[in-house]
């Protein structure tokens, strides 16, 4: 098991290496290429030809593109300085970037919005999981009757139907109308859990209701193969109890695939819900994603990029460390 976690942490390492290049290529090699300026890109199109010139000897965007890059790759844990003679901007570790049009360390955003986006993802992950695996096992196990059909047909509905779309109408009702449920303006660690479950919860359900429809019908697939196995019939032969071969065999197969998707969209949703964080006005990372592009604030949107993939890197490290959980044979692979 160790030399299976020794190999996986390697293999994350190294993609989040990979990432990391293609991130700074693209948003620092390719501008160059095209012929643009990164620094009016950084400092906006009004600023002065001094303006820019104190910011490419700041940024160091005068240096060579591997230079940038280790500089970039360094700052992370050890902070950096940005410095034009004795004007030096200080950006302590992590170091993801120095916004300047906000005048702030791009970390302390991201800080700030990190544990919006966490709560919203870990919530409605619960949620969508427990719903979704479970509908689709009742599902498989009914197979055409009007249990098995009314579910798959609402489990349609929510893929079919986009996050905003539902998120406007629940507010409409529950919100406005009903008055059963309260969002605050902002949220911040200082408030209460009450009023995070209160802003909360709402998103929490809207965002489960479309990933558990999605995770129905897959443990449902999934469930009804699993089930015409020769090993079931097998475990059924030897007089094992229904419930054992569902939940000691069927299901534990069927986890496979369910955790593979898990891992991508819990990643996916650390990375920042656009779309549910901007029709909830969450100040998350998806909303301050969607302010940075607005405003071109180049770090803001790297920093948040950055965190994606390293969401997504961890959360699919966590997804393999649970495979060979289910299933011992992936620690020999």
């Amino acid at each position: 098991m160790l030399a299976y976690l020794i190999r996986r942490l390697i293999a994350v390492i190294i993609m989040v290496l990979v990432v990391l290049l293609a991130t700074f290529t693209v948003f620092f090699m390719l501008p160059k290429w095209a012929g643009q300026d990164i620094a009016v890109l950084f400092a906006g199109k009004q600023a002065g030809a001094e303006q820019l010139d104190g910011i490419r000897t700041k940024l160091g965007l005068d240096d060579p593109l591997i230079v940038q890059f280790w500089d970039f790759i360094k700052g992370i844990p050890m902070g950096r300085d940005y410095a034009n003679g004795s004007d030096v901007t200080h950006c302590p570790a992590p170091c993801f970037g120095y916004s300047f049009r906000t005048e702030a360390p791009v970390w302390e955003t991201l800080k700030d919005a990190l544990p919006v986006t966490g709560a919203l993802a870990a919530g409605a992950c619960v949620l969508w999981l427990a719903a979704g695996v479970a509908t689709g096992v009742v599902s498989a196990l009914k197979r055409g009757t009007i249990w098995d059909r009314a579910a798959m047909t609402t489990a349609l509905g929510g893929v079919s139907l986009p996050v905003f779309f539902t998120g406007m109408v629940a507010m409409g009702i529950f919100v406005h109308n009903l008055g059963w449920v309260k969002i605050a303006d902002s949220l911040s660690t200082d408030d209460s859990i009450d009023v995070w479950v209160q802003t909360l919860i709402l998103p929490w359900i809207v965002l489960a209701f479309l990933n558990a429809a999605m995770y129905a019908r897959l443990t449902r697939a999934t469930m009804m193969e699993v089930l015409g196995e020769d090993y079931i019939r097998t475990a059924r032969a030897k007089g094992l109890g229904e419930a054992v071969v569902i939940r000691r065999h069927a299901l534990r197969s069927a986890m496979t695939p369910i955790l593979t998707v898990f891992g991508l969209d819990l990643g996916v949703l650390m990375g920042g819900a656009v779309l549910t964080e901007s029709t909830f006005n969450l100040p998350g990372l998806g909303l301050e994603a969607v302010r940075a592009i607005s405003s071109k604030d180049l770090p803001v949107i790297l920093g948040v990029t950055l965190c994606a993939a390293l969401a997504i890197a961890v959360a699919n490290l966590v997804v393999d460390l649970l495979y060979a959980v289910i299933d011992p044979r992936v620690r020999l692979g």
